[in-house]
This record gives C-alpha cells, sequence and structure tokens, in this order.
C-alpha cells in the first residue's frame, strides 16, 4: 500500500509500505478520506520526536476491509471513522475517564499521551490501509446520511476544539476569548457558542478565517496585528476580563495574552501543542493568588466520543466542511504538506483522497 512516511525532520514522503496483518481485537479500514493536522507539521519539522519509517496521520475516515477474529458489533463494508485517540478502554486511565493517557500495559495503568497511537506510536492514517487496535472501543459507524467530508473533523479537530471549551466549563452567559481562528480554534469557538457562552471574542489576523469565525460564533473578532489583543479584549469587556479563555496556538505569547484576559478566578483552557517552555508572569498569576485555573486537554477519543460528534453534524448543530479548503489525491501529499506547512492560498484544512 502508499503510505506517508516520517523519513527525517523536514521530509515526509510518500512510499510503499506492507498492508498490515490483523490482531484478533484489531480493525483493517480502507481509508476513503483523511488530512493534515498542525500537529504533524511538528512532526514534519522536528519538533516532535517520532521513529524514522512511521505512517503519519490521526484523522481517518473509512470502510472496514477487515475485523479481528474477536471483533464484535461491526461488519466488513461498513463505513466508519476512529478518533485520534485510540483507548484501549480497561486501563486505570481509561477507567478514571483520561482515555488519552491511557496506560494499558504499564504498571499503574497511565501513560502520558498514551492513548495518541496513529501517527505516534504505530502507523497513521494517511495511508491507503489503516489498522485500528481495540477497534470495539474505537470504531464509529457514520450516519449513512453524512458524507466523508462532514465527519472529516470528528477525529480530531472537532473533537479538540469542543475540549477547549469542555474542558473551560463554560457556562450560560460566559464570555469567552479563543485565541486564534485556525480549524480548532474555530471548532472552540463553535463549542463556546454550543455551550451557552454569549459573548465569543476570536483572536486572529487572516481576513477569511476572521469570516469563518463569525459564522462559527465569534461575537467580535480582533485582529491581533492592529494592537495590543489584551487592552482590546479588556476595552471590549468593561476591565472585567473573560470568563474563559481558550488558548488553540500552542505558543508562549498567546497562552501569556489568554491569562492577562482571564478575570480573577476565571480559566484559561490550552489546547496548544507547545514546542519550548512556557512563562507564567508574575503580575498575570496574580502572584499565584487569583483563583485561577489552568487546564490543558490532549483531544478525547474513542467510539463514544466520536459518535457524540457526528450527532452534532447530524442534528444540524455544526457544519465543519467550510474548513476544507482543499483537496488532494494521496500521491500528491508532499504537495499538499508544503502547501499546509507554510499556510498558503488560505488553506485550513486539505482533504486527502487515496483514490
Amino acid at each position: 500500500m502508499k503510505a506517508a512516511i516520517f523519513v527525517e525532520p523536514n521530509r515526509i514522503v510518500l512510499d510503499e509500505k506492507p498492508i498490515p496483518d490483523v490482531g484478533p481485537l484489531d480493525a483493517l479500514i480502507r481509508i476513503t478520506t483523511t488530512t493534515i493536522c498542525g500537529t504533524d507539521v511538528h512532526i514534519l519539522k522536528g519538533e516532535y520526536p517520532v521513529a524514522r519509517g512511521l505512517t503519519i496521520g490521526h484523522e481517518p475516515v473509512g470502510v472496514i476491509e477487515k475485523l479481528g477474529s474477536s471483533v464484535q458489533g461491526y461488519q466488513e463494508g461498513q463505513r466508519v471513522i476512529a478518533g485520534a485517540i485510540t483507548p484501549s478502554g480497561h486501563s486505570a486511565a481509561c477507567l478514571c475517564g483520561y482515555h488519552s493517557q491511557d496506560g494499558a500495559g504499564t504498571k499503574h495503568g497511565f501513560k502520558p499521551m498514551g492513548g495518541w497511537r496513529f501517527g505516534n506510536t504505530i502507523d497513521g492514517a494517511q495511508a491507503e490501509y489503516l489498522l485500528v487496535p481495540d477497534a470495539m472501543a474505537n470504531l464509529a459507524a457514520i450516519p449513512d446520511a453524512l458524507a466523508d467530508e462532514q465527519v472529516l473533523m470528528c477525529p480530531d479537530i472537532m473533537s479538540t476544539g469542543f475540549s477547549g471549551a469542555e474542558s473551560g466549563k463554560v457556562r450560560i452567559g460566559d464570555v469567552v476569548a479563543v485565541f486564534a481562528q485556525g480549524p480548532i480554534g474555530l471548532c472552540a469557538t463553535a463549542g463556546a457558542r454550543l455551550m451557552g457562552a454569549t459573548t465569543i471574542i476570536g483572536v486572529d489576523a487572516v481576513p477569511a478565517r476572521m469570516e469563518i469565525a463569525r459564522k462559527m460564533g465569534a461575537d467580535h473578532v480582533v485582529d491581533f496585528t492592529k494592537g495590543d489583543v489584551v487592552e482590546e479584549i479588556m476595552r471590549l469587556t468593561d476591565g472585567r476580563g473573560v470568563d474563559v479563555a481558550i488558548e488553540a496556538l500552542g505558543r508562549s505569547e498567546t497562552f501569556e495574552a489568554a491569562l492577562r484576559v482571564i478575570r480573577p478566578g476565571g480559566t484559561l483552557s490550552s489546547l496548544g501543542v507547545y514546542s519550548g517552555d512556557l512563562k507564567i508572569p508574575l503580575d498575570a498569576f496574580l502572584a499565584g493568588l487569583g483563583d485561577h485555573t489552568i487546564v490543558t486537554t490532549l483531544c478525547p477519543g474513542g467510539k463514544e466520543r466520536m459518535r457524540r460528534l457526528m450527532e452534532v453534524i447530524a442534528g444540524g448543530r455544526l457544519d465543519t466542511r467550510p474548513l476544507v479548503t482543499h483537496r488532494f489525491p494521496l500521491d500528491r501529499i508532499e504537495e499538499a504538506y508544503e502547501l499546509f506547512a507554510n499556510q498558503r492560498d488560505g488553506v485550513l484544512k486539505v482533504a486527502i483522497s487515496p483514490q
């Protein structure tokens, strides 16, 4: 099969690999649509280490090609998705509700980021076929009425973005700021709206993203190139600050700005993948006496999470199709990486189709 393989920093290439063998609890799916994530770009640049020769990607949409001998409740030929996070379902972490920190097989059952396997510790989705481990915990059937591109954001982008609002415990009537309106930030904006926030402030500088942010639920969009973002958000909130600030970029500057705009007792919900140290300024932190909450979240996964996200789509509560701005066949994935990594041509997300 063809697969996008990490060779070395700054080099991911399309090459041939064997189609995986299927174990008793596994499922082999034929990929029909996948995409490239910002985390994949971190891997490409060598900012997040993975093994050489690993197939990249963690956002699969496909059809069941073959089921393991012990897998029940699914049929070959069924359309499915699997989350970017593929928990075992039985570790201590999973049983505590922390599927992303799944430590199946470890002494205590917790492992940092252990639930993230595709394109991290096992071969991923940017290929013609994908082996899904613990299939009964991770495969979610796609409703017949939904097309691939309608559910393409569910495995990661939508799940991660929504989790920023969920972990931040957004409530009805809250004021929320979302730093960066890339695909995850846009889904965080939509998630905050669905959870009841009545004033949502997006932060970005790309006109197309600012326009989509308004469609996804932002009441105000602040252009960070045209002034001090913190001052503008404090002005918009009449000096009060926001109840929840969601950091969806992964940069120290935006983390600090998010901390500076939350009210006393407010929450900073961090979704960013950081490639350097974070510093917490003493004044913004109110010397540790501001009753602030800082919470981090790795994309929730598992089949029930996927089912719920697809219900949001099927129920007409959110349409993520506008996030797909470019489409490529798998044969041109290196070109797709070049476009996406350099954020050219107004790209938000690219759809990759092996066939």
